[in-house]
């Protein structure tokens, strides 16, 4: 078995309440995770992880005040314009998951100007889950699915579980080792399809306080498992 992952997603929580703990705006917390991301992309493409997914931005985060989630958005459009220029160069292919609606014309610009200026990278993958809800994901495969059908290009008999992937935003391997930061212990709705047999690593620092050495604790979790996949070891 592969002790390196293949496929690590992290959802990315804590990032206010480190801020809020240590006096600050909620959007010092934010910059802070920003810039944690940025290392963790490199040292996971360095461990040899091929795909690294980020929990970015919910559906549900649109909730949130204005002023926080224009702030989130205006830190996502520096960061693809300016703070990336490391991860674009050691060879990471950024992508996006999630949908494009509601958000702002020149957000949509950003990523998908680095999309394209990273589309011919192989190194690794950085999947940035963006307007991202997993049930919103899976309801916009089937449709894309029942659309297909209704077309006569696809049988509905040649779908299956292995093949449903690629309908969805992307078609990317499975998750191996799902990470949550920040104390909380749930899913958040976050690539519920791609976690159907992922290790589950529930820690309590915050995001921004999330560093290599951290990072390498999950991965030694992860490689203490007894991954069976539903089968039983024989005796």
């Amino acid at each position: 078995m592969n002790l390196i992952p293949t496929h690590v997603g992290i959802i990315m929580d804590g990032n206010g309440r480190w801020a809020t703990e240590r006096g600050k705006e909620r959007s010092e917390g934010h910059k802070e995770g920003g810039k944690t991301l940025e290392k963790l992309a490199l040292y996971a493409k360095n461990l040899g992880i091929k795909v690294l997914s980020v929990y970015a931005f919910s559906t549900d985060n649109f909730k949130r005040s204005q002023k926080e989630v224009d702030f989130l958005m205006n830190l996502l459009i520096y960061y693809c314009n300016e703070k990336l220029k490391r991860v674009c160069d050691e060879g990471i292919k950024i992508i996006f998951s999630g949908r494009r609606e509601n958000l702002r014309d020149d957000v949509l610009k950003a990523m998908d100007e680095i999309v394209k200026k990273t589309e011919k990278n192989n190194a690794a993958i950085l999947n940035i889950c963006l307007n991202y809800g997993s049930q919103e994901e899976i309801v916009d495969a089937t449709c894309k699915i029942a659309d297909l059908i209704n077309e006569g290009k696809l049988k509905k008999e040649d779908l299956n579980r292995e093949n449903y992937f690629k309908y969805l935003y992307q078609d990317l391997p499975p998750i191996d080792l799902l990470i949550r930061t920040g104390k909380e212990h749930r899913l958040s709705n976050f690539m519920l399809y791609q976690s159907y047999y992922a290790e589950i690593y529930f820690v309590d620092t915050y995001f921004p306080d999330f560093l290599e050495k951290d990072f390498d604790e999950a991965i030694l979790y992860y490689k203490n498992r007894d991954r069976r996949f539903g089968n039983v070891k024989n005796n």
